[in-house]
This record gives C-alpha cells, sequence and structure tokens, in this order.
C-alpha cells in the first residue's frame, strides 16, 4: 500500500515512532496528541538492545544516542548490597553501546523533532471523539470541532487507550499489579558504568542517563493501591527505602524534592484477541502494557512501530498486514508483559521468586531475535 493518509492517535513513544517510520515509507500522516504543552515527566528511561537496533533502522541512532548515555551491562544485587551478577547486554548494533539510560523529556524531543521534520502534521490539544469506519476510510471528528477522513488509524493512546475502548469495548480493562514504582534523578557517581538493579520486596534500579545524571526506581508493594499526596512524596520515598542496602539508604537521603518523585501504581495488560477492529489499530500499551521489570515498555512500543509500517509495505490487502502486524508481535510481547509480571508476583510475595539475572539475560536473548 501507498500514500496512505494515516490518523496516529498519541504524541508519545509509541505515537511518535510510528509517525516516523511511516513517513519513511512514504505515508501521510497526522499525529494528535491531547497534551496540549506535549509535556512528559522528567526522569529516566532504559533502553535495551533492540531499541538501539530499532533507532538505527529509523535512521535516528546518533542523535538518539547524543541525547543520553550508553552502557553495555547490567549488574544485579541482592538485597543487603552484595553483587551476584554483571551481565552483559548484547550489542546489536556495530560500533554502538548495547543499551543506554535518557531523560524522558530529552528522547522526547529528538522524537517530535524528527516527527516534525519529516513533514508530519502535529496537533496538540486534541482528541479524537468519534470513529465512523465504512469500510473504505474512517471519518474522525476532533474534539476542537474538525472531522477528517484517513485509510488508516492507529491508536498509541496508552494503558487506559479511549481508542481502544472505542473499537473494543469488551476488552479487558488494566489490572492493577499491587505493586508500584518510584523514580527520582539524582547525581551520577563517576564508577556507575552499568544499570545496577537491587532484588528484594522493594526492588531498586539505578540507571545512567547523562555525564552527571542517573535515576533511581523503586518498586514497593502497595495494597489496596493507596493514594499519596504530593506534599511529603520525598519523605514516602525515603521511608519505602529504609530497608534497603546501605549504599541504598545512603542515596535514599537525597531525595527531597516533592515536585521531583515520580510514582505511579503498575499495571498490566494483554490483549489476547485482535488488535483491530476494520480500519483502526491499536499499539504499544493500548495492548500489552507491561510493568518495568525488564525495562522493555518503550522497546516493545517503538518494535510495533516498525513491523506496522513494514507490513503495511507489503501489498494491497489492509486486512491482511493489519493481522500480520498482529501475528508477528504477539508472541514476543506476550512474552514481556507475563515474565514482567512474574517478576512482580515475586517481589511482593504473590508469587515464586524469579532469578533476575536468569530471567535478564533470557531476556537479551528474546529480544535480540529479529522482529
Amino acid at each position: 500500500m501507498q500514500d496512505l493518509n494515516i490518523l496516529v492517535i498519541g504524541g508519545g513513544i509509541g505515537g511518535l515512532t510510528s509517525a516516523i517510520a511511516l513517513r519513511a515509507k512514504g505515508h501521510r500522516v497526522t499525529v494528535i496528541e491531547r497534551d496540549p504543552d506535549w509535556s512528559v515527566y522528567g526522569v529516566g528511561i532504559i533502553q535495551q538492545s533492540n531499541v538501539i537496533r530499532a533507532m538505527a533502522e529509523l535512521d535516528l541512532i546518533d542523535e538518539y544516542l547524543a541525547a543520553g548515555v550508553g552502557f553495555d551491562a547490567v549488574e544485579i544485587y541482592t538485597p543487603d548490597g552484595t553483587r551476584v551478577a554483571r551481565v552483559p547486554v548484547p550489542r546489536l548494533v556495530e560500533g554502538y553501546p548495547a543499551s543506554m539510560g535518557v531523560p524522558r523529556p530529552a528522547l522526547h524531543k529528538v522524537l517530535g523533532d524528527r516527527t516534525i521534520a519529516s513533514g508530519a502534521e502535529v496537533r496538540l490539544g486534541v482528541t479524537a471523539n468519534a470513529f465512523e469506519d465504512d469500510g473504505k476510510g474512517v471519518d474522525v471528528t476532533f474534539s476542537d470541532g474538525t472531522t477528517g477522513r484517513f485509510d488508516l488509524v492507529i491508536g498509541a493512546d496508552g494503558v487506559y487507550s479511549q481508542t481502544r475502548a472505542a473499537i473494543l469495548p469488551n476488552a479487558p480493562s488494566p489490572e492493577f499489579t499491587g505493586q508500584s514504582v518510584w523514580r527520582y534523578n539524582l547525581p551520577r557517581p563517576a564508577d556507575l558504568d552499568a544499570m545496577h538493579a537491587y532484588n528484594g520486596p522493594t526492588g531498586v534500579g539505578l540507571v545512567p542517563m547523562t555525564r552527571e545524571l542517573m535515576y533511581m526506581y523503586a518498586t514497593t508493594p502497595e495494597p489496596g493501591n493507596p493514594w499519596y499526596p504530593r506534599e511529603g512524596l520525598a519523605a514516602a520515598m525515603r521511608g519505602k527505602l529504609q530497608n534497603c542496602a546501605p549504599a541504598i539508604r545512603d542515596l535514599a537521603e537525597h531525595i527531597t524534592d516533592d515536585d521531583a518523585v515520580v510514582y505511579r501504581p503498575l499495571e498490566g495488560l494483554l490483549l489476547e484477541g485482535p488488535w483491530h477492529k476494520g480500519r483502526v489499530v491499536l499499539i504499544g500499551d493500548a495492548v500489552h502494557a507491561t510493568t518495568p521489570h525488564l525495562g522493555q515498555g518503550a522497546g516493545m512500543a517503538i518494535e510495533d512501530s516498525l513491523v506496522l509500517a513494514d507490513e503495511l509495505t507489503k501489498g494491497d490487502d489492509l486486512e491482511a498486514a493489519l493481522t500480520a502486524y498482529r501475528d508477528r508481535r504477539f508472541d514476543r510481547c506476550a512474552y514481556i508483559v507475563r515474565q514482567s509480571l512474574a517478576i512482580c508476583m515475586g517481589q511482593i510475595g504473590k508469587g515464586p521468586a524469579v532469578d533476575n539475572a536468569r530471567a535478564t539475560h533470557e531476556m537479551f536473548g528474546v529480544v535480540a531475535k529479529p522482529i
């Protein structure tokens, strides 16, 4: 299929990489994003070897890597701070690091700048209020009162996807796992040359993301999914770390700014059935929202974007292309969702404990395979 007119709903990582991949194939693309400021929260994100490979395919690798810092291993620690393994991350692009950490705003800027430079139209502060799919195209009514007709609509609007609710009203809803994640930026020690992952009921990770900065994440059991007020959030995060390794407790003393703490309950979703209906298709968290235990949520969305763009070029049958996209992606995404959830359940005592070093090594082997 050539010269499709495509609407992408959602200006996050999956939506933007979709726009970039589709523009590279010659399609017309409009991206709508509900946030008029097009903002993201200011902590970091892990990008692993398969994402480095994907960025090379998108011809984005140099500006992408310049936005963060690369590293080639993950170190695993016991709750008392004993290092038990250093797991090499396989390099998938010759001459480039195996993985990287990057501030989310910096990554967002790289993807947003390329999306605009590609010629895609970006409309902010806009949502899609209604779809009318007549089999030959989709008429969309937008929240600003305008309308448009598109050959394909891509729902990249996250775990609470309104697009999913519109086309698949009986699809399962995201489920709270019983665990939440806390994130905070801290100065990066000079010797932090890998991601550090601490096992235990409170899982902690240290991820380099620039020469000067790293971010800490902490996963904690949160029975009942409590709400934490913004005031006192830094103290609450410090309190969650008081039974961790001495090195983590020392770092916790520097968590002082309530507004710099990012707290998020962890939810999971895996859509077992079709990922499209007619001319509307879903990608990323809208169909396979994962907990962060394997660091692959964004990676799976980026790979979705590449596979969908690829399948749309293979013939003139849209239904076949959308089905093939889902078939290529399901097993890999399901593995990430299920294995990440198993680690989560082991941490909070709802399932058997998972050996993180073994799980991490296995995951690297899975995502190193072609998409």
